[in-house]
């Protein structure tokens, strides 16, 4: 699964994006939340205000509770503003 990492998220994580393999018991959007600060501080502070992120699966917007896969591509970025 490779998960990218946008604006300040990245600045905080320390990276533009990873693959990873999460436990078996990752099986929805959510669950990665909650599973990722478990990486370390950087994770934790970057997604401790999940009400401001936005998520996408292989570029398509998604809920908490869709469903994730490993050959899935994450996006995980907090809300865009333009002008």
């Amino acid at each position: 699964m490779k998960i990218l990492y946008f604006a300040w998220l990245r600045t905080t994580i320390g990276k533009s994006s990873e693959d990873i393999s999460p436990p078996e018991a990752v099986h929805t959007v959510s669950d990665l939340l909650n599973w990722l600060p478990s990486l370390g501080e950087n994770y934790s502070s970057a997604l401790e205000k999940r009400d401001l992120l936005r998520i996408a699966i292989n570029q398509e917007y998604a809920d908490l509770d869709q469903k994730i896969k490993p050959g899935d591509e994450i996006a995980i970025f907090p809300p865009v503003t333009g002008g």
